[in-house]
């Protein structure tokens, strides 16, 4: 089924968001409202999922959306957090479990997406409940998991 332009812009500026939020996760251990990066991975990410609600190749409300959701939740919540230092000395470590938790909420649909499309016409995977899609979603959270484990120890040591 071919991309609409609705799902041709997310696509684009959804890739470009995990693009640049994986380089700043690489480069600078979390993402940050206060960088040019940061606004733009962020503003990317939300565009994306509020794009994402609009599509509906699976028929109506599904877990993607769901996903949609909690990631311009999760972006809003991290960057008045961010902002107002609402949660004084944990404020750091919710702000990057927001920020961190929507690269999350993008792999998941990404790795859907692709596993589902390609190769064209004969598809890795033809269900959302093909047991291989299923192991690459827990070994995308087991790897969030094991990465937030890792920044929350970065940040602590930051003090």
């Amino acid at each position: 089924m071919p991309l609409s332009p609705i799902g041709i812009a997310h696509t684009i500026i959804g890739s470009l968001a995990v693009f640049f939020g994986l380089k700043m996760l690489w480069q600078h251990k979390q993402i940050t409202f206060r960088s040019l990066e940061g606004k733009f991975y962020l503003i990317a990410t939300l565009f994306t999922a509020l794009s994402a609600l609009t599509i509906f190749k699976h028929g109506g409300f599904n877990p993607a959306h769901a996903l949609a959701i909690l990631t311009i939740l999760a972006t809003v919540v991290g960057i008045v957090i961010e902002k107002t230092e609402l949660l004084k000395s944990w404020n750091k470590y919710a702000v990057n479990l927001c920020f961190s938790g929507t690269m999350l909420f993008h792999l998941i649909p990404t790795a859907t997406e692709i596993l589902t499309r390609f190769p064209m016409g004969d598809p890795i995977v033809t269900s959302l409940e093909d047991p291989l899609l299923q192991k690459t979603f827990l070994t995308i959270f087991v790897l969030f998991l094991a990465f937030v484990i890792y920044q929350v120890n970065w940040l602590r040591k930051q003090d």
